[in-house]
């Protein structure tokens, strides 16, 4: 599972469709209706937020909004909760790690996105995220 601090936008095709599913999992399993993945690294800042449910379904909304302008048909009524201003906290480490990582799969995978990717400048944060100064995330399997 590998649900993405890089904003939705650089992902290609494949890989926002996986998120989309991934993270759909993740709202499951931060409501409790499924027993594996209750402690996968990647849901602890959603854990540690107050509303963890509110938490996920602001990032399930952020990856919804990036399919319809592409013109994808990802159905919203399985995002559980409204949308929300809520923030979370992000590294810079963490965002520049997450970079590195796409590039790799990207340039095996779409040499377009890779390419779109590489001369995009600074990658941008997912909404949900807030980014701050600091190293590679504490959860972050390196």
């Amino acid at each position: 599972m590998r649900i993405w601090s890089l904003h939705p936008q650089h992902l290609d095709a494949k890989g926002l469709v996986a998120l989309w599913r991934e993270t759909l999992l993740a709202q499951k399993v931060l409501l409790g209706e499924t027993k594996g993945y209750r402690n996968h690294p990647q849901l602890a800042r959603f854990n540690s937020h107050r509303d963890p449910p509110a938490a996920i379904a602001a990032y399930l909304h952020g990856i919804l909004r990036e399919a319809e302008r592409r013109g994808y048909h990802f159905d919203g009524s399985k995002i559980l909760r409204k949308d929300s201003k809520i923030k979370i906290r992000v590294t810079d480490g963490q965002i520049a790690y997450e970079l590195a990582h796409l590039r790799k799969k990207l340039k095996v995978r779409d040499s377009a996105a890779y390419e779109r990717l590489v001369h995009c400048g600074s990658p941008s944060a997912h909404p949900l995220f807030k980014v701050v100064s600091g190293e590679i995330e504490e959860w972050e399997i390196v």
